[in-house]
């Protein structure tokens, strides 16, 4: 199979802006990606459609290596789907909380409040379960190798996270360890590794977060200036 050839074509971007618009815009994006929270409570409200495709879409505009997109994103709406998944999930819960974790491991996110229980899996009106692709297939179907999958997956799911908090909606990353369950209940070849389930739709009017989580390190912990 022959390579495509490199074609490029022009930049359509925004002009620079004006500094003081750029410090408003930069502050004003962190104060509203401040109020993102995991939520566990949701409601039962719906969620269009329309809505959901837009974030996803979004999240298929993250760069990837060599452009492969490695990426599957499974739009769940189903009731049945979501019970079958909620099951899967507590099963593997249960070990983890049952000693699997380990007792550092327990202790570390006991101020988090979680447990074994997931009802969110079916209260919540969308799941997205986010699959990287470990290998492509080509038209032909022979196999093709995708590059920096983990990391090309990881922003992509940032993008669809930042995405759904900028519509309105709250999230939670949910990662049952091992979840091989998301390939056979959403049919998913075994070339496709589950990365994370997200849980979307509006919080519960009686939602409540954990405070330890709002607790965020400052810029001098995470960043150095060069």
């Amino acid at each position: 199979m022959t390579a495509p050839e490199y074609d490029p074509v022009p930049l359509a971007y925004p002009a620079p802006l004006p500094v003081p618009e750029m410090h408003a815009r930069a502050q004003a994006y962190l104060e509203a990606m401040r109020q993102r929270r995991t939520v566990r409570d949701f409601s039962g409200q719906a969620v269009d459609r329309a809505v959901i495709e837009a974030c996803v879409l979004t999240a298929g505009s993250a760069p990837s290596g060599a452009n492969h997109q490695p990426w599957h994103f499974v739009c769940i709406s189903d009731p049945e789907t979501k019970r079958a998944i909620r099951e899967a999930a507590e099963r593997e819960e249960a070990a983890f909380y049952g000693g699997k974790a380990g007792e550092v491991w327990l202790r570390d996110i006991n101020p988090l409040g979680t447990d074994a229980s997931k009802p969110f899996l079916e209260e919540a009106p969308w799941l997205i379960a986010v699959f990287a692709e470990r290998y492509g297939k080509d038209a032909a179907g022979e196999r093709t190798k995708n590059y920096y999958v983990p990391e090309s997956v990881g922003i992509a799911t940032g993008f669809l996270i930042a995405a759904l908090h900028n519509a309105g909606l709250a999230t939670l990353t949910h990662t049952p360890a091992p979840m091989k369950f998301l390939n056979t209940i959403l049919g998913r070849p075994r070339r496709e590794r589950p990365y994370v389930l997200l849980v979307v739709g509006h919080p519960s009017p009686t939602a409540t977060v954990p405070r330890a989580a709002g607790i965020k390190k400052p810029l001098a912990a995470i960043a150095s200036f060069m």
